[in-house]
């Protein structure tokens, strides 16, 4: 089991247990976002890193433990923020609607 989400990201290669992971998808209206851009943003709100979403709107980092906000910024949309708790040896699988 690796705690990926059906048709998600592939977890190949990457061994899980050393790693604290945050993914997910970005979805609009129930379809995936593939122009938005996710940024990680420590404790305090300081940005940390941002990735592109590929074209079915997913998304991941390999943070450090402990708590993250994952802040979206799509096209049309206003900016979302999203609390996250990330784990060394764990996935925290998010979803964002935007």
């Amino acid at each position: 089991m690796c705690g990926a989400t059906e048709g998600g990201l592939s977890l190949d290669g990457i061994d899980v247990k050393k790693e604290a992971i945050v993914q997910g998808q970005v979805v609009r209206d129930g379809s995936p976002v593939g122009n938005a851009y996710v940024r990680l943003l420590d404790r305090t709100g300081e940005f940390t890193a941002e990735v592109p979403t590929s074209a079915t709107g997913h998304f991941r980092f390999f943070a450090g433990d402990g708590e993250w906000t994952l802040r979206t910024l799509a096209p049309k949309a206003d900016p979302v923020d999203k609390r996250v708790i990330a784990a060394t040896g764990s996935i925290a699988e998010v979803v964002v609607a935007i």
